[in-house]
């Protein structure tokens, strides 16, 4: 007997609960799935399972084994697929749900080239900055930022996400340039309203001791492109990811204040509800994101000439 049908029809009986129902599922008789079944057990001088005429119930070596074999199926599955897919394309809808910004402002170039190299497949991406259930939301691949408290969700990083306090060139003109974060205790703040991992605005001197800015909110919101604009509008000091303050960083419309300290860094991640049975689509659009993106993303090109002068 082939003996990787002989696993699979040992874990589709525990699985369905009788050898009947097994046998269904690999179109054989019950008498032969028995027999897959009696052959492991003989070959290994253990009982397996234990038999009545109503139902099987594991033994506890037989617990062990299945949770082995299951494990061994799902691996062997897995290969098939990805050798499969080597030399296939992406079909099917793709759906996507990201942070409203980082969605808005930096997956449109990702996905144009997805689909572009993928005729076959579609692309709907979802915007918010809730977090979601993947499964009840039917979505395929989310975009993270920050850290993640559920163990049960299997994750891939694809870009850090750095973290800046900064201001236009007229507000720096104004008020002038902060020295120490205490220069920032009276400064009015434009605070994002739904931050997950990065609430407070701390940053870290060199001796890695934190340093704490809780100076008046002027302007806070639920998004963030609004405080950019607020920001560049001279309104106050922000507090935010580079990839939203990135390009009005390198331009010199922003300022990087106090660079000698450093802020907290969080992590852009891809998220899936299981390491196993990942489509071929979303794996090609994770790796599309970790290409485009990766360990210097262009929005971090930006130089240090830009921080605030004298």
């Amino acid at each position: 007997m082939d003996r990787l049908t002989s696993l699979g029809v040992f874990v589709a009986a525990v699985e369905e609960g009788s050898f009947a129902a097994a046998a269904r599922r690999f179109g054989l008789s019950p008498a032969m799935a028995g027999k897959h079944v009696s052959e492991i057990e003989a070959r290994l001088n253990v009982r397996l399972l234990q038999r009545t005429t109503r139902r099987l119930s594991l033994t506890d070596p037989g617990q062990a084994y299945y949770e082995r074999c299951k494990q061994i199926l799902e691996t062997y599955a897995e290969a098939n697929r990805e050798a499969s897919d080597s030399h296939g394309t992406a079909r099917g809808v793709l759906r996507v749900a990201a942070p409203v910004t980082f969605g808005a402002m930096h997956l449109g170039q990702v996905v144009a080239r997805y689909v572009e190299d993928h005729p076959q497949a579609n692309v709907e991406v979802v915007l918010g900055d809730r977090y979601v259930d993947l499964l009840d939301a039917g979505i395929d691949v989310a975009i993270r930022i920050g850290r993640l408290e559920n163990p049960a969700l299997v994750t891939r990083r694809v870009a850090p996400c750095r973290m800046v306090i900064c201001a236009s060139r007229a507000y720096v003109d104004r008020h002038g340039t902060p020295r120490k974060p205490r220069d920032l205790l009276q400064a009015p703040r434009l605070a994002f309203s739904e931050a997950v991992s990065a609430g407070d605005w701390t940053l870290f001197d060199a001796k890695g001791r934190a340093h704490i800015i809780e100076g008046p909110v002027r302007v806070s919101a639920n998004n963030m492109q609004m405080l950019l604009s607020a920001a560049l509008a001279g309104a106050g000091i922000a507090y935010g990811p580079t990839f939203v303050f990135g390009e009005h960083l390198r331009n010199g419309e922003l300022v990087a204040l106090l660079p000698a300290y450093r802020a907290t860094e969080l992590v852009v991640q891809t998220v899936y509800p299981s390491a196993h049975r990942i489509p071929f689509k979303v794996r090609r659009f994770v790796d599309y994101l970790a290409e485009a993106f990766g360990n210097d993303p262009p929005w971090d090109d930006w130089s240090v000439g830009k921080t605030a002068r004298n």
